[in-house]
């Protein structure tokens, strides 16, 4: 039977107090958040590239992670950015490009994988987060593939691996016959400059055939953080219309039998876990509805 697992875009927001949270003043967010949801996104190992130093987890808190949540519990994890960016970030306007070489780096790879050991039962997904890559970071899509393609050739394939684009002309049929071939997780990202989801999955759903990452992201970061002032108690941006959307989508990818992961950032709608709770209701009503035709 395929799965679904719900979830939120990390963890630790004082601001769930009364949702999720105790609102005790000593609380591990974590051991708590695993009570009420089944899988969660690890984030903060992303940003890993700095100058020429590349940083990994440390260990303590893998192993604060693992023991926190219950043995069925599964993280998503972002690998870090020093494996996914082509180029060192340019803060200077049209500076010059200066290369990464930890791009797809196998060595650094393997290293990542050592530090992650401690939680290794608890990993439903390793994803590969990639920026938008203009022409003079990557030719283009066939590019990206080789290099990918090549990437796996030399790593140990421990995990089931995802991919997320930033690039909206990459999303065609030549991409998800590689994921499709490839045996890898498609990473939908709902938000920012992406074509609606659903949209895409529709067109290539017959070559969505293996565990499938939703994101929910909103379309405005820095306009929903301005409204909300970063307390994220409450619900201001309601998409129901486009949450019935996407439930459409997750039902065909169950139908399928594909296991899916739900994951919501509180820029979606306003408060991650309240989105999550609204989810369920709307599952619940859709599974009564069944019930009552069946």
């Amino acid at each position: 039977m395929s799965k679904l697992r719900l979830g939120t875009c990390s963890w630790k927001y004082s601001s769930w107090a009364g949702i999720i949270y105790s609102g005790a003043k000593e609380i591990n967010y974590l051991e708590e958040y695993s009570r009420h949801f089944s899988t969660v996104e690890i984030d903060q190992w992303f940003y890993s590239l700095f100058a020429d130093k590349v940083t990994l987890p440390k260990e303590k808190d893998v192993l604060a992670y693992a023991s926190s949540v219950p043995e069925t519990f599964k993280f998503t994890i972002k690998v870090p950015n020093s494996l996914t960016l082509t180029h060192h970030y340019n803060w200077e306007k049209n500076g010059p490009l200066t290369p990464n070489t930890y791009f797809l780096n196998e060595e650094l790879f393997a290293a990542f994988l050592e530090k992650l050991e401690p939680m290794k039962d608890k990993i439903g997904m390793l994803m590969f987060e990639f920026e938008y890559l203009n022409k003079q970071k990557m030719s283009g899509l066939t590019e990206f593939i080789d290099k990918f393609s090549s990437f796996l050739t030399k790593v140990e394939r421990k995990y089931a691996i995802g991919i997320e684009t930033r690039n909206p002309n990459y999303l065609r049929r030549q991409y998800f016959e590689f994921l499709d071939k490839e045996k890898l997780s498609p990473v939908f990202l709902q938000g920012y400059y992406a074509p609606f989801i659903c949209g895409t999955y529709d067109r290539f759903k017959q070559l969505v055939n293996t565990t499938t990452v939703i994101r929910l992201h909103g379309p405005d970061r820095a306009g929903i953080e301005a409204q909300t002032k970063n307390i994220w108690d409450k619900i201001i941006e309601p998409k129901d219309d486009e949450l019935k959307k996407i439930l459409s989508m997750v039902q065909s990818l169950l139908k399928k039998e594909v296991d899916v992961y739900l994951n919501v950032n509180n820029h979606y709608e306003g408060s991650a876990p309240l989105t999550v709770k609204k989810i369920e209701s709307m599952l619940a009503l859709i599974e009564s509805k069944k019930t009552g035709s069946a």
